[in-house]
């Protein structure tokens, strides 16, 4: 079994260009084999040869590989502390800030940015960029529908200002939807744009190897400005901050203050 699912982590890099070491072994495992159970497979193998030929089950794959779970305003303090400390002190620097929300799944997180940051500019003066590697995801982005359960921290306010309710569904508002643009993205395999002041990655990191990370936050640090902020998931302190140039400012928000290569 390990050898199948060795096979078909290089079968599946090959065809995609996704390399599934570089995330956590056990966990991966484990919901890809529920994923090829329910759907009537007995193996990665035969999972792997119908999903090339199905781009139903290769969107499942996706989804379940990408862990779609996203919600507006997620650890509605941090947001807070973007909003009340960290953004204030960006714009002092400039009022064109350059944002990146990386590993953006259905369009929560980036939305929240606009938001958040429409307390400071207008909204036409906000572009985002937002990237995932499920175009499924980006999909459901870009059209913008969200459940309720989505909008549960999001202050009533903004819901009132950029939501518009129809039967049991929300509608994010088109000026909110223009700050951002989506893209296809492999945070493991693509190259980073560079001179960000802001970038968001969130509850992402926590299922990759530690070598995986390690690679990442260099990255992260190379593509962002001197002064930038990095803000992560609640699960996603970085331990050692000051070798990738960064150096905590709050909770889980981290500032570069040195280049490192």
């Amino acid at each position: 079994m390990v050898d199948e699912y060795a096979q078909f982590i290089q079968k599946v890099k090959k065809k995609t260009g996704i390399d599934l070491s570089l995330y956590k072994e056990t966990q991966m495992k484990r919901r890809l084999t529920s994923l090829y159970e329910k759907n009537g497979f007995r193996s990665f193998t035969e999972f792997f040869n119908a999903m090339v030929k199905d781009e139903k089950l290769y969107n499942a794959f996706l989804d379940r590989m990408t862990i779609n779970v996203s919600e507006f305003y997620r650890n509605r303090n941090r947001w807070e502390v973007l909003q009340n400390k960290i953004l204030p002190d960006l714009l002092k620097r400039s009022k064109r800030l350059k944002i990146w929300s990386a590993a953006c799944s259905t369009g929560e997180e980036p939305y929240t940015i606009a938001m958040v940051l429409s307390h400071y500019i207008p909204l036409e003066q906000i572009r985002i960029l937002a990237t995932d590697i499920d175009e499924n995801a980006l999909q459901k982005a870009k059209i913008g529908v969200y459940n309720e359960r989505s909008l549960n921290e999001v202050p009533e306010d903004m819901k009132r200002k950029f939501f518009r309710k129809e039967n049991h569904v929300y509608i994010i508002d088109e000026k909110i939807k223009k700050t951002v643009t989506f893209k296809k993205h492999n945070l493991l395999a693509d190259p980073f744009d560079h001179q960000f002041d802001l970038i968001v990655c969130r509850n992402v990191l926590i299922y990759f190897t530690e070598q995986a990370k390690t690679e990442l936050y260099r990255k992260f640090s190379d593509a962002l400005n001197l002064g930038g902020i990095l803000f992560v998931g609640s699960t996603e302190q970085i331990f050692n901050a000051s070798q990738y140039g960064f150096s905590p400012i709050e909770t889980f928000f981290y500032k570069k203050v040195k280049n490192i290569r």
